[in-house]
């Protein structure tokens, strides 16, 4: 058999028949210059539409909703599949946040342990006089456990870990303090409590996604070597505080694992592994000279947005354009700030836990989470500058909200109205999803559609395939108002 190479395959089969008349062949190039007529246009229609997109600016997205809804999350899975580059230059500072939240995580569970042995001894802990009164009732009762010499030895040996968060609070900044309510009679008075503890902030100024723990306060480095370096000098700048986590992690460990620890926080109702940024379940990794968190770490890592953070980024599946979205502080004093950011907003990604059914407000101990996110939602729909805005609601944390079913947590006990439906995942987010919809559709100045997606915004894969539907959706909404489509 011969073969033949270097031949274009296509080339027999675009050549001009053998036998072709001189009237075929005219026909033949009038249909082909044709052809290259409506190619040739479609090219220039996708040129102007490009261009008309780009005269109207970048795509801007707002994100709304209560304190620790999965609003920063959000953003971050969006930097994490649409702005690859950026994401991976500035992943590695984020080990500095996911310290602080595993230090603070041990350090609470280490907090719960001393009120423990201390209301089995009889005496009153020294740190109550910073905890909430709702939160001093649940940890206040008394146990007959005995607790053995060993406990004591950990709490001695846990200790410099409080000196750690002090000075990875330091580091991070405002957004390591958190909002707590004064008082549960008070839902106005609000103080500010050590990262981690509860709540929200007040409203800022608008600020970069760049913090100073990004960027060791001198802005974020302008060339691939300065960002090199100032990955570097941070990395350095953890070898005290990793020399301090190495010299803990057994104890770390032990005291996580410890079955009386597991049994006191069942006692007062305690589940930190659904809180935000909890990594107890990670200390081998974690606690490692040569650590760097991983894309699922920086997701899940808590940090409190403080005011407006701008977040900008390009999206190639939206040719090259620039995507703005702003990431605006949840909490209750901080939304009489909101509306001046509802104007010229190309869409809102609204985000509501249906997790917290069960949960007050962590700066209003006598608000219901999911009540309070309801009337924010009934407001931003009912908005008449929103009026013409898309509206796309996440019910977020659904991952939780499953868990807490599986435990046997009863919806129509914090949710009278859920009646006697069966206490399944599926029927008691259909009714979360029809309630969120009737006031979305008797609030809205103007009819428009319903854009509803169940999340888990920590959950990175099944995120991604939520924001492509998100995307799309965006983007025609987009040309619509461009009058392209």
């Amino acid at each position: 058999m011969i073969h033949s190479f270097g031949l274009d395959p296509l080339a027999s089969i675009l050549a001009p028949p053998p036998n072709e008349t001189p009237q075929q062949r005219a026909a033949r190039e009038r249909a082909e210059a044709e052809a290259r007529k409506i190619s040739e246009a479609i090219d220039e229609q996708i040129r102007q539409e490009r261009i008309a997109l780009r005269k109207k600016g970048p795509v801007k997205v707002l994100l709304l909703g209560q304190s620790e809804s999965g609003k920063s999350s959000t953003i971050k899975n969006f930097q994490l599949h649409y702005a690859r580059d950026q994401w991976m230059a500035e992943r590695l500072s984020w080990r500095t946040v996911v310290y602080l939240n595993l230090v603070r995580n041990v350090v609470e569970v280490l907090d719960l342990l001393v009120q423990a042995m201390e209301a089995n001894s009889g005496r009153r802990s020294t740190s109550s006089a910073d905890t909430p009164d709702s939160d001093r009732e649940r940890r206040s009762q008394s146990s007959t456990t005995k607790f053995p010499d060993k406990y004591s030895l950990l709490k001695l040996r846990l200790a410099p870990l409080r000196s750690v968060l002090t000075d990875l609070e330091r580091r991070v900044g405002p957004g390591s303090q958190e909002v707590y309510s004064s008082s549960s009679t008070s839902p106005t008075s609000e103080k500010r409590m050590p990262f981690g503890r509860e709540g929200g902030g007040g409203v800022g100024n608008i600020g970069s996604s760049n913090n100073g723990w990004k960027s060791s306060g001198k802005g974020r480095p302008s060339t691939r070597e300065g960002r090199n370096s100032s990955l570097q000098m941070r990395k350095g700048d953890h070898d005290e505080v990793t020399d301090i986590l190495l010299a803990c992690k057994e104890d770390m460990k032990s005291l996580w694992e410890d079955p009386l620890v597991q049994e006191i926080l069942s006692q007062r109702r305690v589940r930190i592994e659904d809180s935000s940024g909890f990594f107890l379940n990670d200390i081998d990794r974690i606690v490692s000279r040569d650590y760097e968190p991983s894309d699922d770490d920086v997701v899940r890592a808590r940090l409190r947005s403080v005011g407006v953070q701008e977040h900008k980024f390009t999206v190639d599946a939206d040719q090259g354009r620039e995507w703005i979205m702003y990431d605006l502080e949840g909490t209750r004093s901080s939304r009489a700030s909101w509306a001046p950011f509802f104007d010229d907003m190309n869409a809102i990604i609204f985000l509501a836990p249906i997790s917290c059914f069960d949960e007050q407000l962590r700066e209003d101990r006598n608000v219901n989470r999911l009540e309070d996110s309801l009337q924010l939602w009934r407001t931003v729909c009912s908005s008449r500058i929103l009026a013409k805005t898309q509206i796309i609601l996440f019910l977020n944390k659904c991952d939780i909200f499953r868990n807490k079913l599986q435990r046997g947590v009863l919806v129509k006990t914090y949710v009278p109205s859920f009646g006697d439906r069966q206490n399944d995942v599926a029927t008691a987010m259909k009714y979360f999803q029809h309630h969120f919809k009737e006031i979305f559709k008797s609030c809205s100045p103007e009819p428009r559609p319903f854009f509803v997606y169940f999340t888990s915004v920590i959950d990175t894969q099944a995120t991604a395939a939520t924001l492509a539907m998100v995307q799309d959706s965006v983007l025609r909404q987009n040309l619509q108002t461009a009058r392209l489509v």
